[in-house]
């Protein structure tokens, strides 16, 4: 818009308008700075609430937090409803046998599980098989990685009933433990039991058993130290095969290269009788570290 001549009538009337115009202006600047300093305190708030545990003492909503960086994760953080039996496994049994996975300390697996030669199990979902092994080998103990809550607390009040002291169940991501909390050779196997197949073609990078993740793993296994994976997903056991036959750190144990028959000690679970009786395949993979 061009500039209009002023009405000399109305000479004097700009003086009070740019009164009026610095005046909103401070106003808005007070209210817009309001709104950052809210905005601030409720990000504050939700970053907090990230960071504490559902219950007193127990597994922390995020554990290694914001000083490892993001990358595509093999897991959905699932925070489904915890029932009132998981609730108070977690709030008398986390402080003793729990542990977060915060990435700032390499564990002494020795001295957490008294001297027991130790077993990693990535992704144990409600823990019914878990439990079984631990009261059917308490001479191994069996470090037991989930981000799933309810099936921490369940994990851990089956292992309590039954009377099982080898458990341990570490909270947050496997990659983090491998690479920045266990000792070289400190390992005496890996247990990788039904993991998401992520089965759409552009989630396939997501899948756990990747070359990357074995050049991981390889180094925290004692020689001899065997890696057993279960799926029932076909696509998904070819892959385990291709990819653990692959590696220059791992043999198999089958004498014909390909897939193994259930071991005695791996439990038939209910996820995996679900799976029998639509038809599923259950494919067993064990692989020796060399």
């Amino acid at each position: 818009m061009s500039e209009q001549p002023l009405n000399p009538t109305t000479a004097a009337a700009p003086e009070p308008e740019a009164a009026t115009t610095v005046t909103g202006s401070a106003t808005g600047s007070t209210a817009a700075a309001e709104a950052a300093a809210l905005r601030a305190a409720s990000f504050e708030r939700a970053r907090r609430l990230r960071q504490e545990p559902r219950f007193p003492g127990g597994p922390a909503a995020d554990p290694a937090g914001s000083h490892h960086e993001r990358r595509i994760r093999s897991f959905q953080p699932r925070r489904s409803r915890v029932t009132t039996g998981q609730q108070d496994a977690l709030e008398r049994l986390w402080p003793k046998w729990g542990l977060d996975i915060d990435g700032k300390r390499v564990l002494d697996l020795d001295q957490l599980f008294d001297g027991l030669p130790v077993v990693l199990e990535i992704g144990f979902g409600m823990g019914e098989a878990t439990a079984q092994m631990a009261a059917d080998d308490p001479g191994t103990g069996i470090l037991a990685v989930d981000v799933h809550t309810p099936g921490q607390g369940n994990l851990l009040g089956l292992a309590d009933k039954a009377g099982s002291t080898n458990v341990r169940v570490a909270n947050g991501d496997a990659v983090i433990l491998l690479r920045e909390m266990l000792a070289p050779a400190s390992l005496d196997g890996l247990r990788v039991y039904f993991p998401d197949p992520w089965p759409k073609a552009r989630h396939h990078k997501r899948r756990l058993i990747q070359p990357e993740f074995l050049d991981l793993v390889a180094p925290v296994l004692k020689p001899g130290a065997i890696i057993h994976c279960a799926t029932d997903w076909e696509p998904y056991a070819e892959q385990m095969l291709e990819v653990l036959t692959a590696h220059p750190r791992f043999e198999n144990t089958a004498a014909d290269g390909g897939y193994a028959p259930r071991p005695a000690f791996r439990p038939l679970t209910r996820f995996e009788g679900q799976g029998l009786d639509k038809g599923h395949v259950v494919h067993d993979l064990l692989f020796a570290r060399i």
